[in-house]
C-alpha cells in the first residue's frame, strides 16, 4: 500500500527525514546532525556535500523504518531558507562552501545600496528590506570572489538555488527548479507575479541563467532517482522552513500566527491573497502558491534562538545540555537586572542591524549562571514581543499564537512567552510541525489531501499557556530590555526601534 507521506527537513544545524500517515502521525523518522563553519567572525558556511549525503542518509534510514520505498506515496521538502548553493549542472557536484542564511559577510555591500537609494525599490518589488540576510547578495558576493564559479558561468555550467533547489536537483538527476516560497527570500523574486525580474538580477549581479525555474509549492514537481530509494519516488510538496511549519501549525486563515524557535526564531502570520508590505519593517512574504495561486503572510525574523542556548553550551559552558536551561531559570525569581541580547549575528526584524554584536549586560558579582541562562531564555520573548508589537501595528492582532520548534519544549519559556506577549500560547503534539507541513504539502501535491486547509484536522492541541503577568511588571521588564538594545546598538534608550 502506497500511503505515507515523507517530509526531508533540512535545517541549520541538523537535516531530518520523518514519514507521517495520512492522519499526520509520524511513524518513522531519521536525524543528522550537520557541521557549521565558521571561516571568519561574522561569515557562517556549510558543507554541500554533507548536506546531500546526510539527507540521503536519514531519508534512507526513516524509509527503511515505514516499510521500504513501496509504501511512501509522495516526497515534501523544506529547507533552511536564504542559503545559497552553487554547483555544477554535468555533475551536481558543489562548488565551493554554501553561504548560510546567518552570514553577515555582504553587510558593506547591502549599506552601499542602501546609500545608493535601492531599498525603497527592492522593497516594493520584493516585500524585504537589502539586508545580508537574504540569498542576493550572497550570489554576488560569490561570483565576484570565487573564480571557479566564474569558469563554470563561462563554460554554462553553473547552477545556483537555495536548499530545496539544490537538493532536488541531487534528487532527481537534473531537475532545476524551486518553489515560490524559497524563491521569495532571494531579493530577486516580484512578489506580485512570482517571477525572476532582471532588473534585480542586474542590480545585484546575479546572471539569471543560473537561477532555476520558479513552480508551486504542491504539485507533481519530479522524480528520484530510482536508484536512490529502490523505485523512483514523486516529489510532490516544498516550501521554506517556516511557510511549511505555518501549515504545519494549521495557520491557513488570514490572521492565524505562528512562532517557530529553532536556530533562529520566526514569527509569521497569514494576510490572505493580496501581500500586504509591512509599514513597520516586518518581512512580506509567500506563504504557499497553489494551483498557481499565490497566498501571502507577514515575517518577523529572529535571528539567534536556539543558537543562543547552543553558545551557552558549546562556548560558555554554563549549560551541560539544552533542557537544563528550564530548571536553571526556574530556580531564580528573576534575572535580578541581566539581559542578553543574542545579537550574535546581528539583529533582524524590526531592526535590521547587521553591524549589532551581542550584549550581557546588568552583571554584578551576585549574578549566577542562573540568572544568565534565564536572562536568554527571556530574549526570546523580548524579541517575540518587539515584532507582535510591528504585527499589531500592521493590522494581525492575534489573541493564540501557536509555537513549535526545538525551544518550544521548554515550559518555563512558553509560560515566560505567554506572558510577556498578553496572549495564549498552544503547543501542538506534534512539535516537529516544519516536516508535518512538508508532508501536507506533497500529500496535496499527489491527490492523497484536498488541500492545505485539511491542516486543522490534523492538527492537535498538547498544552495551552495562559498569560499571568501583572501589566506594571510587563512594563518594567521590557523598559530593562529596550535599554539592552540601545546599548547594542550604540544609541540612546528611545532610539532603537524596538517596539
Amino acid at each position: 500500500m502506497t500511503d505515507l507521506l515523507l517530509a526531508l527537513d533540512e535545517g541549520t544545524t541538523s537535516t531530518r527525514a520523518m514519514v507521517f500517515d495520512p492522519t499526520g502521525k509520524p511513524v518513522a523518522s531519521a536525524a543528522r546532525p550537520l557541521t557549521q563553519f565558521y571561516p571568519q567572525p561574522g561569515r557562517v558556511e556549510h558543507d554541500p556535500e554533507e548536506i546531500w549525503r546526510e539527507t540521503l542518509a536519514a531519508a534512507t534510514e526513516a524509509i527503511r523504518t515505514a516499510g521500504g520505498a513501496e509504501r511512501i506515496a509522495a516526497i515534501g521538502l523544506t529547507n533552511q531558507r536564504e542559503t545559497i548553493v552553487f554547483w555544477d549542472r554535468a555533475t551536481g557536484a558543489p562548488v565551493g562552501p554554501a553561504i548560510v542564511w546567518q552570514d553577515r559577510r555582504t553587510a558593506d555591500d547591502c549599506a552601499a545600496l542602501e546609500r545608493e537609494g535601492h531599498g525603497p525599490s527592492v522593497a516594493s518589488a520584493t516585500g524585504l528590506p537589502i539586508d545580508p540576510y537574504f540569498s542576493a547578495t550572497k550570489m554576488g558576493w560569490a561570483l565576484r570572489h570565487r573564480p571557479a564559479l566564474r569558469d563554470l558561468l563561462g563554460a554554462g555550467r553553473l547552477a545556483a538555488g537555495t536548499v530545496d533547489s539544490y537538493l532536488i536537483y541531487r534528487l532527481t538527476g537534473g531537475l532545476h527548479i524551486t518553489d515560490a516560497t524559497n524563491a521569495a527570500r532571494t531579493l530577486l523574486m516580484d512578489l506580485n507575479t512570482c517571477q525572476w525580474r532582471d532588473d534585480l538580477c542586474d542590480l545585484f549581479g546575479v546572471p539569471r541563467s543560473i537561477l532555476p525555474e520558479i513552480t508551486d509549492s504542491a504539485g507533481a514537481l519530479g522524480v528520484t532517482r530510482a536508484a536512490l530509494f529502490g523505485r523512483a519516488i514523486p516529489v510532490c510538496g516544498v516550501a521554506g522552513d517556516q511557510q511549511a511549519a505555518a501549515i504545519g501549525q494549521a495557520c491557513v486563515a488570514p490572521g492565524a500566527v505562528k512562532a517557530t524557535y529553532g536556530t533562529g526564531g520566526f514569527v509569521l502570520a497569514h494576510v490572505g491573497e493580496t501581500p500586504r508590505l509591512s509599514r513597520n519593517r516586518l518581512l512580506a512574504t509567500l506563504a504557499w502558491r497553489i494551483g498557481g495561486k499565490p497566498a501571502y503572510a507577514l515575517e518577523g525574523s529572529i535571528f539567534v534562538a536556539g543558537s543562543a542556548v547552543k553558545w551557552l553550551r558549546d562556548q560558555v559552558g554554563l549549560v551541560l545540555e539544552a533542557g537544563e536551561t528550564e530548571r536553571l531559570a526556574r530556580s531564580v525569581s528573576s534575572t535580578e537586572g541581566v539581559y542578553l541580547v543574542p545579537a550574535f549575528v546581528g539583529l533582524g526584524a524590526p531592526h535590521w542591524r547587521p553591524d549589532a554584536r551581542a550584549l550581557l549586560t546588568g552583571l554584578t558579582f551576585g549574578a549566577t549562571r542562573a540568572h544568565i541562562v534565564r536572562a536568554c531564555l527571556e530574549a526570546m520573548s523580548y524579541q517575540t514581543h518587539d515584532l507582535m508589537t510591528a504585527f499589531r501595528q500592521d493590522g494581525v492582532e492575534p489573541q493564540v499564537v501557536r509555537i513549535d520548534g526545538g525551544m518550544a519544549v521548554n515550559d518555563w519559556m512558553a509560560q515566560d512567552l505567554a506572558d510577556m506577549l498578553g496572549v495564549t500560547v498552544e503547543r501542538p503534539v506534534v512539535t516537529e510541525t516544519t516536516a508535518l507541513g512538508a508532508a501536507i504539502l506533497a500529500g496535496v501535491g499527489c491527490g492523497l489531501l484536498g488541500g492545505v486547509e485539511e491542516a486543522g484536522r490534523l492538527w492537535h492541541r498538547d498544552r495551552c499557556f495562559a498569560p499571568g503577568l501583572e501589566e506594571a511588571a510587563r512594563a518594567a521588564r521590557l523598559a530593562g530590555w529596550r535599554a539592552a538594545v540601545a546599548q547594542a546598538l550604540g544609541s540612546t534608550p528611545g532610539c532603537t526601534g524596538a517596539a
